[in-house]
């Protein structure tokens, strides 16, 4: 398992020492910046997974060095300071910081809190790709049908598309080349006490095709004296 990086910037030599060192005894990587626009530079090329970043620093403060960072990533901020007022906390929060620490702060806390921030994001991130992985969704050249947020996306447009026309979509673009009558296609989209004729089918499908022209991978063919299908080529 990969170690989780984290960036130290801090003009002290010691404090950064020091906090490199108890992050280094709980599996941590650490890398050290000792001004601001070092900090910048190390961020873009270590790619830290969280940043403890002291707001007194020479050139570039810690303040610009949160605000430069925040336009590209939200990677985890922590800032350090001697400054205890709510108001350099609250500032440090609006611009971005995740949390902010003032200066002399317990080891031990600092490391609970990065490990706290870490599982977090990392719990943010199991969710989405669970949530990804649930998502009902197959795509092809030029076409994206998502049957959990009920959207078409063709060619880059978003298409308008009742319910049951995509739903049909869906169910024979997520079974490609697979032959379907048009009893088939009536009972699984409009279920067995649906009061009505194959030719709802036909109606369906006809207006699927005038808003979604074939491509050349893909097609909904008709299978002549059968039904339809979703050819893929």
């Amino acid at each position: 398992m990969d170690k989780k990086r984290i960036l130290i910037v801090d003009d002290d030599e010691n404090i950064a020492e020091l906090i490199s060192l108890y992050l280094i005894k709980e599996c941590f990587d650490t890398e050290i910046a000792d001004n601001g626009e070092d900090a910048i530079a190390k961020f873009k090329s270590y790619r830290p997974h969280l940043i403890l970043l002291d707001i007194m620093l020479p050139g570039i403060d810690g303040y610009d060095v949160c605000r430069e960072i925040r336009k590209d990533s939200n990677v985890p901020i922590i800032m350090l300071s001697a400054k205890g007022e709510v108001f350099d906390k609250v500032l440090g929060l609006k611009i971005g910081a995740d949390d902010y620490m003032v200066k002399p702060f317990d080891s031990n806390e600092l490391v609970a809190r990065v490990q706290a921030i870490l599982r977090r994001v990392n719990d943010k991130e199991e969710d989405k790709n669970v949530r990804e992985e649930k998502e009902e969704v197959v795509k092809f050249e030029g076409l994206s049908v998502n049957l959990t947020s009920y959207s078409v996306v063709y060619n880059g447009v978003m298409i308008e598309m009742p319910p049951k026309e995509l739903e049909l979509l869906y169910f024979m673009a997520s079974r490609p080349n697979q032959v379907f009558t048009r009893e088939q296609l009536l009972d699984k989209i409009w279920g067995y006490d649906y009061v009505g004729d194959t030719r709802t089918v036909d109606v369906h499908v006809k207006r699927i095709r005038e808003k979604i022209k074939d491509e050349n991978g893909w097609s909904i063919a008709t299978v002549w004296g059968i039904g339809y299908k979703f050819e893929v080529k």
